[in-house]
């Protein structure tokens, strides 16, 4: 009897995954979240061949990082609709073709309109990596489990992150920056040939019971009202919109020009300081994991975590700004890893909802945070060149632009603390 014998039949939709199956099923996830992580940030360390054989100006650059983002987020309120109607492992499988196709439509780019449509639809195809096996969790496993099992995913983003310093700019020599999209390719389809044998079933009753409320039969129709309606989901929004998403911004692309541009680095020194930056976010995320259960038990939540610890990230930006070109690789990891605490959010505001909204929650609040990274990450490259149209040297446009989303920040952590809302399940 082989593996997938022995473990597939129990996995037929549990109420609880055991300690073993739960990490099997993690790990199938987990390497389709990684190849999703490895893509999205591969632009940081690619602009610098990229902006030379397709003659890319910074907005040009910050719009096709964007792009991925553009398309993740377009397809986040239907995903969250059939995440709760077919389950994670169909949705996400018929995503990731999407995102196979996309790899192979880049690596094949004659133009920069064709490098950005099949960004686009790269984005698209991996719009399902966190939110399917987030939205499984939640029925999966119990509510520490699921704060420890979101964690240590973002861990292994930071691991595809990571992926995409250092290997990358080893392999372009060898490879060239085509043939790397390729590979690409084979290890989503890798990822889901996992999937395909290890993740449970889903059954889903998308029929009101009789009798049922207005809430729950919002949840069996597919509505989103109950989400945006949620006084909690609606405090945490704009803190995801720009605060989460310009974590994601600077680690996926402008931390790379910024190190080139701003303090000198040579395209090989900025991979490597992408490389420590990912690394120090991948310690990160396991120390979270770690922690999560640990801090829960003594009363820290959520809440109470991102309270303490936004300020601290937007002093840090403040102090990697005002650096300019002394600020290295070394003031962005710790920008980040400060930064980090917003990833606790996602989780938090899955609970505040039944289970039978998870789906829809996770997606509408995932959605808030990507287009956040498409508007942050487009946003500053229009920025920079603004300011230097106007008359900035290249440093001072660089602060400038960083300035303005400092700006956007610390409005979105007021609103968050001016509202007075729990995740208590509605």
């Amino acid at each position: 009897m082989t593996v997938a014998q022995t473990i597939l039949p129990r996995l037929a939709d549990p109420a609880h995954l055991d300690r073993r199956t739960g990490a099997i099923v993690f790990l199938a996830f987990a390497a389709a979240y990684f190849c999703s992580a490895l893509v999205r940030a591969i632009t940081a360390t690619l602009s610098p061949v990229l902006t030379q054989e397709f003659t890319l100006h910074a907005r040009d650059l910050g719009l096709l990082a964007g792009g991925y983002f553009f398309g993740f987020a377009a397809i986040q309120l239907p995903l969250g609709k059939w995440l709760d109607k077919h389950g994670p492992k169909h949705v996400i499988l018929w995503f990731l073709s999407l995102a196979v196709l996309g790899c192979l439509a880049f690596s094949m780019a004659s133009s920069f309109t064709w490098l950005l449509a099949a960004r686009v639809l790269v984005g698209m195809g991996v719009g399902a990596c966190l939110m399917a096996p987030l939205t499984g969790y939640r029925r999966w496993f119990d509510a520490s489990t699921l704060l420890r099992a979101n964690s240590w995913m973002l861990m292994t983003g930071s691991l595809g992150m990571l992926a995409s310093t250092l290997p990358v700019q080893w392999l372009l020599p060898l490879t060239g920056w085509r043939a790397l999209f390729w590979i690409l390719a084979a290890m989503i389809l890798l990822a889901m040939v996992a999937i395909v044998w290890l993740v449970p079933a889903w059954q889903a009753n998308t029929k009101p019971r009789a009798g049922a409320t207005d809430v729950e039969a919002a949840a069996a129709s597919g509505s989103y009202s109950e989400i945006w309606k949620n006084r909690y989901f609606r405090k945490m929004v704009p803190l995801a919109f720009f605060n989460y998403a310009g974590l994601v911004a600077m680690q996926t692309l402008w931390a790379g020009p910024w190190l080139i541009k701003v303090s000198g680095y040579t395209p090989l020194e900025a991979a490597t300081g992408l490389f420590c930056i990912n690394a120090a976010m991948l310690v990160t995320f396991w120390s979270w994991g770690m922690a999560n259960p640990w801090l829960a038990a003594r009363g820290w939540s959520t809440d109470r975590l991102v309270t303490w610890g936004a300020p601290v990230s937007m002093v840090l930006l403040a102090a990697n700004i005002l650096g300019g070109s002394s600020t290295g690789w070394q003031g962005w990891a710790v920008f980040c890893m400060a930064t980090s605490v917003m990833g606790l959010m996602q989780p938090a505001v899955g609970m505040a909802f039944r289970s039978s909204l998870a789906g829809r929650a996770l997606s509408a609040y995932n959605l808030a945070i990507f287009a956040g990274v498409f508007v942050v990450q487009w946003g500053i490259g229009l920025l920079i060149d603004a300011f230097t149209d106007i008359g900035f040297a290249q440093v001072a446009s660089f602060q400038a632009a960083m300035g303005v989303y400092l700006c956007c920040c610390i409005a979105s952590y007021a609103y968050f603390v001016s509202v007075k809302a729990d995740n208590s399940p509605q």
